[in-house]
């Protein structure tokens, strides 16, 4: 194959961005979508001043005809912009020749009173809304699939792991609040830096609009009405705090994505077996192995939650940006951020296909509590000799149980009731009550229906 075709078709992507981005907000970041939203502005920019009276009607109407991406060369747009520092420069050259060519006049007006940055960081911020209502809709997809699965598995009982060992048991149900309400948290701080984030940036040569005199605020104002955002106090070419801020609250993101994408592949182990990501042709298989079934979009997840915090930590990099114009921390924006975006709109993406056919294995989750022997209920047991014997006695004594259990290969519960101070303070009765996980699970449920009780008082 042509190497150049294949570079137009995808840009060099098409082999891997399907395992690891999300295809529709690579789209929003493609060459083709960078470009449109740069001409976004221009045309509102060209109407705002036209509303101003600062450029005539039909020069505007015809700067707005011309904005179209596909007008326009991108390999040459892109071997100018090596040389000129940025993509503006030529974009904003070759709209002048194009609106030049079919209107003389108007061609004086193209960008008028606009920094080449002004028109980058706008069209960035168009970008970034499109993120937004895109990543906000898949987390919302993701609360309603833990919700559900919170509620159907409230009472489904598990072991409860730490440090990767058996500890208490505890419920599916309250593993996937726990999912459920650090999702809801990520969906609330997206929603809560919508109105810092979402705004112009509008500021001229140094951020005063000097060259539109008087009329600079209202041009402003007009613009960021004609693109939908809001007007901030001040222009922020040097001041990359919205950016660097949507940069972390994504990172956060992707990073408990990751959390769950590692507690289903950990559930998937074969030794334990209690979930499985949706199984369909062509899909978690091995090249080698007939038998595998692997957890593929698991990985893809661990491997966004991987990648996405070195780009975070590019993008708090580059906030150190000199006097009013940064000398290559603003470059560097600009596709660390578009990669974050799209990572961790695959990363979202990813885990909804997972979570909306996730197989749960409500009696294997049973049987594995019993892998210890009962074993798994010695704080319980600790606990209800404690008052008798004191906390420090107690652990002694079912410690030491503990180890006979393991060394003799009996129940834990039936080497307790052969020891004396075990048979002095606890009935038989007494002793079932403690090995029965039902009975285990302390504010298990309550937990559940207060993250469940949110969420829908939130929707």
């Amino acid at each position: 194959m042509d190497e150049g075709k294949s570079r137009a078709r995808g840009n060099g992507r098409e082999l891997l961005d399907p395992l690891f981005v999300s295809v529709r907000l690579r789209e929003v970041f493609s060459d083709h979508g960078r470009l449109q939203a740069m001409l976004e502005v221009e045309a509102a920019l060209a109407r705002a001043e036209a509303r101003c009276g600062i450029v005539p009607a039909a020069a505007a109407a015809a700067i707005a005809a011309c904005c179209r991406a596909e007008a326009f060369d991108v390999g040459q747009l892109a071997e100018a912009a090596g040389r000129a520092g940025n993509p503006a420069i030529p974009l904003v050259m070759a709209l002048t020749a194009l609106v030049g060519d079919r209107n003389a006049e108007a061609a004086a007006f193209v960008h008028w009173g606009a920094t080449s940055q002004d028109v980058m960081d706008s069209g960035l911020i168009l970008q970034l809304r499109e993120v937004l209502r895109h990543i906000e809709g898949g987390l919302e997809q993701l609360s309603g699939l833990l919700a559900d699965m919170a509620e159907r598995h409230r009472g489904t009982l598990i072991a409860g792991r730490t440090w990767l060992q058996q500890a208490q048991p505890s419920t599916f149900g309250l593993k996937a609040a726990g999912w459920l309400s650090a999702n809801e948290r990520h969906r609330a701080r997206l929603a809560e830096i919508r109105p810092r984030l979402l705004v112009l940036q509008f500021g001229g040569a140094v951020g005063t609009l000097a060259s539109l005199g008087e009329r600079g605020m209202a041009v402003a104002a007009a613009l960021a009405e004609e693109l939908g955002l809001a007007l901030p106090d001040l222009p922020w070419h040097s001041q990359r705090d919205r950016l660097a801020e949507l940069a972390a609250v994504l990172g956060l993101l992707v990073g408990s994505l990751g959390k769950v994408a590692r507690d289903i592949s950990l559930l998937m182990q074969t030794e334990v077996g209690e979930v499985f990501e949706p199984a369909g042709p062509g899909r978690g298989g091995s090249s080698a192995m007939p038998h595998k079934r692997n957890p593929v979009a698991s990985a893809s997840v661990l491997a966004a939650a991987i990648r996405v915090p070195g780009l975070v930590s590019t993008m708090l990099a580059a906030m150190i940006q000199e006097h009013e114009r940064g000398l290559g921390n603003w470059l560097a924006e600009w596709e660390t951020l578009p990669e974050i975006c799209v990572l961790a709109g695959g990363a979202v993406e990813q885990m909804a296909a997972v979570l909306e056919g996730l197989e749960i294995d409500a009696e294997r989750m049973r049987d594995n509590i019993g892998l210890t022997h009962g074993l798994i209920f010695s704080a319980s047991a600790a606990m209800a000799l404690a008052p008798h014997l004191g906390a420090r006695a107690a652990h002694a004594v079912v410690e030491d149980c503990s180890r006979r259990a393991i060394a003799e290969d009996r129940e834990l519960r039936d080497v307790l009731a052969g020891h004396p101070a075990v048979r002095a303070h606890l009935t038989e009765a007494g002793l079932d009550a403690l090995f029965d996980p039902a009975k285990s699970l302390g504010l298990a449920g309550v937990y559940v229906d207060r993250v469940l009780a949110a969420w829908r008082e939130r929707r």
